[in-house]
């Protein structure tokens, strides 16, 4: 019996031509490094727009609750958000927003500074120094603190669901 050399059409690995496979084989792995280099530079370009975007949500929040616009607010606002303050006490989405439609609290300032956004896939992280001044009641304050605010982009978008407050910082001398 004797062996027949099948040279199959189409089959550029076949022997005799591995000079072409290995061509091949280099063509197609440049082209992964392209399309590996393309969707890493996608995935930092979405990861800089998504944290421009946590970070103007975050901002337009702070402004909502210097206004008390409990519009804007619950817009943000996750339904099953919590907040929790440096001495322990806990608030809910309901909470907040029946806080500023009481409109007990009048804010001269509600601004943040040194703010710091960190995203991770569909969770991002903000963090920033929060200058609040104004009335509570009719009772003046004035108080610096830093927060964390954690929001989770949703189908609907990003939306606000865990607070962490720090204590009030000492006034400096």
């Amino acid at each position: 019996m004797t062996s027949k050399k099948v040279e199959r059409r189409g089959d550029d690995c076949a022997p005799g031509r591995i000079g072409r496979c290995r061509s091949l084989t280099r063509a197609l792995a440049f082209t992964v490094a392209v399309l590996m280099t393309i969707a890493s530079i996608s995935c930092g370009e979405s990861s800089v727009d998504d944290e421009n975007a946590v970070a103007a949500l975050d901002t337009e929040y702070q402004a909502a609750v210097k206004n008390n616009d409990v519009a804007i607010m619950d817009r943000i606002l996750a339904d099953d958000f919590a907040l929790v303050t440096g001495l322990g006490k806990t608030y809910t989405k309901t909470d907040l927003l029946n806080e500023a439609r009481s409109k007990r609290t009048v804010y001269e300032h509600q601004e943040d500074s040194a703010q710091k956004v960190r995203v991770w896939g569909d969770t991002a992280v903000v963090t920033a120094l929060l200058w609040a001044k104004g009335t509570e009641e009719g009772k003046p304050f004035d108080y610096k603190l830093w927060f964390s605010d954690t929001y989770v982009r949703t189908p609907a978008g990003w939306r606000y669901v865990f607070g962490q407050a720090s204590t009030r910082l000492p006034k400096k001398p």
